[in-house]
């Protein structure tokens, strides 16, 4: 398959690996954090860190939206369900995550809720058109990468005059998250010499946002691209610069990912969202200005304005460490309830439900971790 397999080369991830066992520092240790879910899988399912020198350690960070969505959130998409009988329709991966209680989207189906799985924002538009007497919900999620096709939903919905569909946005900011995770300090916070930054979410705000890593924490920063090759040769570049003392935002996708990011990707974003002043995440608690809103122009689209309702304060299924494993304090297999009572058929945190999380990362490759899946 061109432009994939060139990416996933046995011989040439031998030499990168060759070279980056090279070039470390058998003194020091190398801790490079993978913000980015897709890179954790990446990393597990080619036996990448098999591939690296004893000490230099991949760190798994929060870029997972499904992972950091707290528990308010659902608890918020499930009460309208069932105090305004809305059709709420979302994304696969949510309708397992666990609520309050351990309740989940899927259970609340279950009890006769009407909640539906859709594949893109453009099902949510057709079942609003085609069921005119439903109030349609669209529990919107996801970074910067799926903000904007919300942001053209909100648009056509406008357009169309849909009065029977609106938006329950949890979309969330990744620059944020980075800057909360390297300001804690002392026994909350994890040391990092590296950061490997997110690719799809970098493809359409570009490279710049991420210059105040290296400028205010003095980390370096390298923009990877998903394969595994891409994975290597970011943390090789990584380690070149981490070696020769400098601090830099770099860019190995440079085949997606532009200084700028997607020009009018970002103009959509900013013409129908404004950015909320705080807003939860879950292992990081409330950022400042880390998630957007729709603006007042579009108001009246605004599920939290249309169907209000009121929810308590969540608490953490007792023992699930996922708060932890989203901060790089903890490997999953540090959690009691791993692989114990907490497995993909029976989930107690958001990390083993994902298709991006670190826990089914761990739990789907944990038995051929050392065998590759480069091609020969």
């Amino acid at each position: 398959m061109k432009y994939v397999d060139e990416f996933r080369d046995r011989h040439l991830a031998r030499q990168l690996a060759a070279a980056i066992a090279a070039e470390v520092d058998p003194e020091r240790e190398y801790r490079l954090m993978e913000f980015c879910g897709g890179h954790t899988h990446a990393i597990f399912r080619y036996g990448i860190q098999q591939l690296m020198p004893p000490n230099l350690r991949f760190v798994h960070g929060p870029g997972c939206p499904v992972c950091v969505l707290p528990m308010t959130r659902l608890d918020q998409a499930i009460a309208m369900t069932r105090e305004h009988g809305v059709t709420l329709c979302t994304y696969g991966d949510l309708m397992r995550v666990p609520a309050s209680g351990r309740r989940t989207l899927l259970k609340a189906k279950a009890a006769g809720a009407d909640v539906r799985m859709i594949y893109s924002t453009q099902d949510v538009l057709r079942i609003a058109r085609d069921e005119p007497e439903r109030q349609v919900v669209f529990m919107a999620i996801g970074f910067e990468t799926t903000t904007p096709p919300t942001a053209v939903a909100i648009l056509q919905a406008r357009a169309e005059g849909l009065k029977n569909l609106s938006f329950l946005c949890n979309h969330v900011l990744t620059p944020p998250a980075l800057r909360a995770i390297l300001s804690l300090a002392g026994p909350e916070g994890v040391r990092l010499d590296g950061i490997l930054g997110p690719s799809h979410v970098s493809t359409v705000i570009g490279t710049r946002p991420y210059e105040f890593v290296p400028n205010q924490f003095g980390i370096p920063v390298v923009i990877a691209g998903f394969e595994p090759l891409d994975v290597m040769q970011s943390a090789l570049m990584l380690v070149r610069q981490i070696n020769d003392g400098r601090r830099e935002v770099e860019n190995q996708y440079s085949r997606a990912v532009g200084e700028g990011g997607n020009a009018r990707a970002l103009e959509l974003m900013a013409r129908v969202f404004v950015t909320r002043p705080s807003f939860e995440w879950r292992g990081l608690g409330f950022l400042p200005e880390s998630a957007p809103a729709l603006a007042e122009d579009y108001a009246d689209l605004d599920a939290e304005r249309r169907f209000p309702v009121t929810v308590e304060t969540s608490r953490e299924i007792k023992g699930c460490e996922c708060p932890a494993i989203l901060r790089g304090l903890k490997e999953p297999t540090e959690c009691k309830l791993f692989g114990a009572v907490c497995t993909p058929d029976n989930p107690m945190g958001a990390c083993m439900v994902s298709s991006e999380g670190a826990c089914a990362a761990y739990w789907s490759h944990r038995t051929h971790m050392p065998s590759s899946g480069l091609n020969r």
